[in-house]
């Protein structure tokens, strides 16, 4: 007989354990046990149920030949004993037992076990403000409530919806409710930024624009006060700390906690965020317990702090790292650097490693860059506009994140995956400027976006660069006390020379030296290209003629085009 195995939980980790395990050890006896009757499904793609890009609920539950996960499959497929609505009650470590209940028959029994698993899981919190428990304020944890929502779209009586809670999976429920359904939707978000545990402001504001340019209210900087229901009507009134409104339907994406109950009763080690602490094998204080997913912190090998990271692709991968180890292995999971991303509209949003705030509050010294460049070649007919920030530490140049947008969604998640698969190796800016990347003009540009942007970072290391975001521009040309020097083309500056006078002065680059005269030396002056290398040009051609209060717009006027298409329109 060989080991006897129980695992907790069956959506993510525990079937990537007990599947594994089984291919390692064909003798091993597995349980398996969730307090759900929906086991082992892709819970990343409930927003796409929802919003309509999977139509079949049970697709979320299938392998790839098309068969669904359920008990039965586990049973003559795996060789896998699988209890469903069954709860762990308490881990008796002495024994060497744990104690579980039927939900459905109220029954109590033990399960003997060799080595235990814990794959508890998160829940989606909900806040603690009147009326956050009323029927139709719904979170979006698991496919019965992805049923709930879709359910009542279907019905056509939600007109309106609120989506408290702007990261990952607000901004993915907000795109389901808004570009199916139809339903005009507010998303409301405490922080000033949407994604503000993932993003920095640059790319932050790609984001809200998208969001806006699709109709959705976005209230930043906003708390909500309460909810009220209407009796007869079953409509909700939202109080927020800015105004009043009415939704049909409310969906909660104020974050998750991890499910630690457990694990905590059981006296077993919770690290500083309240999450299980695990070692690099996965295993908790107790050897013969491990723990992976979303209940665990795992160690961010950029800021070298531990954090929970809720992603179902680490889940994956420490399940199959905990299913070698039980069988005897040696397998390490080292840790992440919190790599992302997601569907927004027509854009995709990627990162990996720190944001500025992030490495602000660890204690480096960060800059960053931002460009602007096409993805593919230039000439290529299906190039799109990329947007990239590339964030170091100012003293040691090492690379600590990437953030990019676009619209060609591979391309977005390729430059963020090449940096990803460095950070953990510890990466320096010269390294990401010679960095190598297959090049055909229909994939890339011989000088990379990734190459442009560490070229942009190391001009700004060296001073040579002195840089200002669009927004920051945006914000200080609203007041009236500065100018734009802009280098591109007559016939391109003319609109804006029309809309903004003499505030708006146009010297082509092919120019400057000849017209350097007509640059006033006593004024500070913002330099705009299309998408940046050229003002910086002109930024070093400037500073060698004694004028150096220049500031060159990050991005140029592609990053302004994206953030705020209204200041060109």
């Amino acid at each position: 007989m060989g080991k006897k195995v129980v695992i907790i939980g069956a959506v993510a980790l525990g079937p990537k354990v007990a599947c594994r395990l089984r291919r390692l050890d064909p003798s091993a006896e597995i349980i398996l046990l969730d307090r759900d009757n929906l086991i082992s499904y892709g819970g990343c793609g409930i927003p796409y149920y929802v919003g309509g890009d999977i139509n079949d609920i049970e697709d979320l539950q299938k392998t790839t030949a098309h068969v669904l996960r359920d008990q039965a499959f586990f049973a003559d497929y795996k060789g896998i004993r699988v209890l469903t609505r069954v709860e762990a009650r308490e881990i008796r470590r002495r024994e060497k037992r744990v104690r579980i209940c039927h939900l459905e028959t109220g029954r109590e029994e033990f399960l003997d076990y060799d080595k235990l698993v814990l794959a508890t899981g998160a829940r989606a919190v909900r806040p603690p403000f009147p009326g956050a428990d009323l029927p139709r304020v719904l979170t979006v944890s698991d496919l019965h409530d992805a049923e709930t929502i879709k359910k009542l779209m279907a019905t056509g009586k939600i007109g309106k919806a609120a989506v408290i809670g702007a990261g990952a999976i607000g901004l993915e429920i907000t795109e389901a409710l808004t570009d199916l359904w139809g339903v005009t939707t507010t998303l409301i978000e405490m922080e000033d930024q949407v994604l503000p545990t993932l993003l920095g402001k640059c790319i932050a504001r790609v984001a809200a624009k998208e969001l806006e340019k699709h109709g959705v209210s976005l209230l930043l900087e906003t708390k909500v006060m309460a909810i009220a229901e209407d009796g007869d009507t079953g409509r909700l009134t939202v109080h927020t700390s800015r105004t009043t409104f009415d939704v049909d339907i409310v969906v909660l994406a104020a974050g998750v906690r991890p499910n630690t109950e457990l694990a905590r009763e059981a006296d077993l080690a919770l690290g500083m965020s309240g999450a299980i602490s695990v070692d690099r094998r996965l295993r908790t204080s107790d050897p013969d317990i491990y723990a992976g997913g979303d209940c665990i912190e795992v160690r961010n090998l950029v800021s070298g702090e531990n954090t929970p990271m809720a992603l179902g692709s680490l889940a994956n991968r420490q399940g199959r790292i905990i299913a070698t180890n039980i069988s005897g292995g040696q397998s390490h999971f080292k840790g992440t650097v919190g790599t992302f991303c997601l569907k927004l509209f027509d854009f995709a949003i990627s990162k990996a490693g720190l944001t500025y705030r992030q490495a602000r509050e660890t204690g480096f010294d960060p800059v960053y860059a931002v460009v602007s460049q096409v993805d593919h070649a230039h000439f290529y007919p299906s190039s799109e506009m990329l947007y990239i920030a590339l964030v170091a530490d100012r003293k040691s140049r090492k690379i600590l994140g990437i953030e990019a947008a676009g619209k060609n969604g591979d391309a977005v998640k390729a430059r963020v995956d090449t940096v990803a698969v460095l950070l953990r190796h510890g990466l320096d800016v010269d390294e990401v400027c010679s960095l190598e990347t297959g090049y055909a003009p229909p994939f890339a540009s011989a000088m990379d976006v990734i190459n442009n942007a560490g070229n942009a970072l190391d001009n700004i290391l060296a001073g040579s660069n002195r840089p200002v975001d669009a927004a920051d521009f945006l914000y200080e040309f609203a007041r009236k006390t500065t100018r734009v020097l802009d280098i591109r083309g007559e016939k391109e500056a003319e609109p804006y020379k029309e809309k903004y006078g003499a505030r708006w002065l146009n010297i082509p680059q092919n120019q400057l030296r000849r017209r350097i005269t007509e640059i006033p030396a006593d004024e500070p002056l913002f330099l705009l290209c299309d998408t940046g290398p050229r003002s910086y040009e002109a930024q070093v051609f400037l500073a060698s003629q004694g004028l150096t209060n220049t500031r060159n717009i990050q991005g140029g006027l592609a990053m302004i085009k994206v953030t705020e298409p209204e200041f060109v329109s």
